[in-house]
């Protein structure tokens, strides 16, 4: 059974909290734990202005309370009566984007919301991710935004900047502006990177804009905690709207409520840049564990007013609270700003890489914020220890024949970095029909013989191959401050720094991190340093290597980025590591066509091993055969044919369509098939009435490792759309048509 270790948060994550002094019997009862809601809240997109369906899910867990929405959508909770009148605010939004143009070829067109402010490295890390597109519906679609292809660069002299809007581009699958919008992608869609929520050690819980919803999560805690007949004049809770996008939510509440005293419970945010000083960054610099933090825009200011009296509560009872630095909560606007109370204080947590896909929060610290504000309401609180509960999920076996389908979504989200693709071989032998009988040899290459013909059929040796490997890391050394110095190769690109990781250990399990960015990543002119894809960190929570070493992780353990199949428009698909889970796909399906009973012909089919990084496992079967004589005479390497079917690619070469079937990799940097042959194949195609292209590629192949010893490399693939990316993406015709070229070529070569 192949284990995928999935993360669950339960209700029991924080059932060691001690019961708060106030959880009295009278208290209105409100659903769900914090664990809960930071799963729900975090994982439910809300860009400014398209925030409806967070304000549905918190307007449900307090539907006790008969919380109002405005035609904002600010959800808002009232209770008690006369003064003071205290004001609690929780932003719900987040920095995305949404769709302002829909190409005549179905690519969307984006405009960032909020359209203004800096965002360090937002539009980079979203360049070749999965994204989600809500339709008018209210349904979520899948999308990819379009990334540069790693082996389409070599050459190129000014490739597009994916910093550069004008180079951000919606891949859904459609083929036209009228497939995109049937299948719900329109102007004005909103657009959100897909996300979910890990718990690393330490319990740092790590995802997009999970720093845009601890404030909603420490209030609806505060008020799942609250005894209500302890109130003290009148308490309006609000979770407010385009906070982002002009604070339109929140300077609706100071106008409509006018509190004599204001809590902001929201993300500290750095200065908007200053032009007589365009070099000075003014930001958030406390790390985790910190705390409660207050914002304040003044780096000198000192704890006065409602900070001091906070300051004050916290002391008494052990929470620890600092100051650090925050922009204004309203910006600059058309019209006067409304009335703050004199007494108003923002109230925040530290976030690690912070606007990123990466951006992590301690839930001590959360917890702290929380006891704060309960405190702040109702005196003494108990404090309280955290725990966090995880599981793991065995994928569903299967008992039929698989689809082509089956077979690549099972094999696609199977982890397997070079050098450590067992679990993938596992996946390909369970796949297979019980009468085939593959052997392992010492290189881990998995081999089966579908035929082996008498000689007097005087059949030719034919071997077909595909490697098991996808593109990761190996760590190299855990550092002093519990970070993994890790190593990558075989066309690691950018598309992984800032985004979430699993460390895959010895004893199988898989241990949530994320990918740090390069130092200084958010000053102002940063510039990638030369060699980043080489070398890289990897923070898990630890903060030592004895912490690290209590998680299981070791030097040589491997990392991937996580990935799952997902169904794009029509028939296409997106998945990391279809480079070259396809291929893999097309021999399995091909055995399960040709049957236990192929006659008079001598076929071998190979998964190997090791590709990305020089093809390893192909080179030493090479070697093997040719010192036994018994090299093949043909070998067909099944590999992807990277595609410049994007806009953000040169037409120049590689320009083979999605949908429009297999290709014979006719030229790339390992090989040239012969003329003649290509002509065979083309042939053998139009005879079974398969669907093919052919053409110009970059990378190699594993067909080259038998080149010396005298075999002839017929290359096949398929077009792949951001290749060696989250993102990359294919068409489920060609992949048909890959295996059903592999069984002609071993019925009749």
């Amino acid at each position: 059974m192949i284990k995928r270790v999935t993360f669950v948060f339960f209700a029991a994550i924080f059932a060691c909290i001690a019961p708060s002094a106030f959880a009295q019997s009278n208290a209105p009862t409100v659903p769900g734990s914090v664990a809960q809601d930071i799963k729900e809240f975090v994982e439910t997109p809300a860009i400014p202005g398209y925030e409806a369906d967070l304000a549905a899910k918190i307007r449900a867990r307090l539907k006790v309370f008969s919380p109002t929405t405005d035609n904002l959508d600010d959800v808002i909770v009232t209770l008690g009566s006369g003064g003071p009148k205290r004001l609690l605010v929780a932003p719900m939004d987040e920095p995305g984007y949404v769709v302002s143009n829909v190409t005549d070829d179905g690519y969307l067109q984006l405009q960032r919301l909020p359209q203004f402010g800096e965002l360090p490295m937002f539009n980079q890390l979203y360049s070749a991710q999965p994204v989600e597109i809500q339709a008018p519906s209210g349904k979520w679609i899948n999308g990819v935004v379009a990334g540069l292809s790693v082996h389409l660069l070599p050459g190129r002299l000014h490739p597009p900047d994916p910093a550069d809007i004008e180079n951000m581009w919606v891949d859904v699958g459609a083929t036209s502006a009228a497939q995109a919008k049937r299948v719900g992608a329109d102007v004005l869609s909103p657009v959100a990177i897909d996300r979910k929520v890990y718990t690393l050690e330490s319990n740092f819980y790590a995802s997009p804009a999970i720093g845009d919803r601890f404030g909603d999560v420490a209030l609806v805690e505060l008020l799942r905690r609250l005894d209500v007949s302890k109130l003290n004049g009148t308490l309006v809770v609000a979770f407010v709207a385009q906070q982002w996008a002009g604070a339109r939510g929140l300077e609706r509440m100071l106008d409509a409520v006018q509190p004599d005293e204001l809590i902001f419970v929201g993300r500290l945010t750095a200065s908007p840049p200053i032009p007589t000083e365009p070099t000075l960054h003014r930001g958030p610099r406390r790390d985790m564990g910190s705390g409660v933090l207050v914002g304040e825009q003044d780096p000198n200011a000192k704890f006065s007013g409602l900070t001091a009296d906070l300051k004050k509560i916290a002391e008494e009872n052990k929470i620890p609270i600092e100051q650090d630095y925050s922009a204004a909560l309203m910006p600059r606007s058309y019209l006067p700003a409304p009335k703050t109370p004199s007494r108003a204080a923002h109230l925040a947590i530290a976030t690690d890489w912070p606007d990123t896909p990466a951006e992590m929060v301690s839930a001590k610290d959360l917890n702290d914020l929380t006891d704060l504000l309960q405190a702040y309401l109702q005196g003494s609180i108990t404090k309280s220890e955290v725990s966090d509960a995880r599981a793991a999920v065995d994928p569903a076996p299967m008992n039929a024949p698989p689809t082509n389908e089956q077979i690549l979504s099972r094999l696609a989200e199977t982890y397997g970095v070079s050098g450590h693709e067992t679990l993938v071989r596992e996946a390909v032998k369970q796949l297979l029909p019980k009468w085939a009988k593959p052997e392992t040899d010492d290189a881990g290459n998995l081999i089966l013989h579908v035929a082996s013909a008498p000689a007097s059929a005087h059949a030719p040796k034919i071997m077909v191959v595909a490697h098991t490997d996808e593109i990761g890391y190996i760590v190299q050394e855990v550092m002093s401050n519990g970070t993994l110095a890790v190593s990558g190769g075989g066309g690691i690109s950018d598309f992984f720094l800032g985004h979430a990781a699993l460390v895959h250990t010895k004893k199988g399990a898989s241990v949530p991190g994320i990918m740090e960015l390069p130092a200084g990543w958010d000053e102002p002119g940063f510039k990638w340093p030369v060699g980043r894809a080489l070398l890289a960190h990897v923070d898990v929570g630890a903060r030592s290597p004895e912490e690290v070493a209590k998680l299981g992780i070791a030097v040589g353990d491997f990392i991937t980025i996580p990935k799952k199949y997902r169904r794009l428009a029509g028939t296409r698909a997106n998945a990391r590591s279809f480079d070259d889970r396809v291929g893999d796909t097309a021999l399995i399906s091909a055995v399960w066509a040709l049957g236990p009973n192929l006659k008079d012909r001598d076929v071998t089919f190979v998964w190997s091993t090791g590709e990305e990084l020089g093809l390893v496992g192909a080179g030493k079967l090479a070697a093997r055969l040719a010192t036994e004589g018994n090299e093949p005479d043909y070998v067909f390497a099944v590999d992807t044919f990277v595609s410049s079917d994007s806009p953000l690619e040169s037409k120049r070469f590689g320009d083979a369509k999605l949908g429009e079937g297999f290709v014979v990799r006719a030229v790339d940097n390992s090989n040239v098939v012969p003329r003649k042959l290509e002509e065979r194949v083309v042939a053998l195609a139009h005879a079974n009435h398969i669907p093919m292209q052919y053409g110009v590629t970059g990378g190699g192949n594993d067909g080259s490792a038998f080149l010396r010893y005298g075999s002839i490399d017929v290359a096949l693939g398929w077009p792949l759309r951001y290749s060696h990316s989250p993102g990359e993406v294919i068409d489920l015709r060609d992949l048909d048509a890959l295996a059903h070229i592999v069984g002609a070529v071993a019925r009749s070569w």
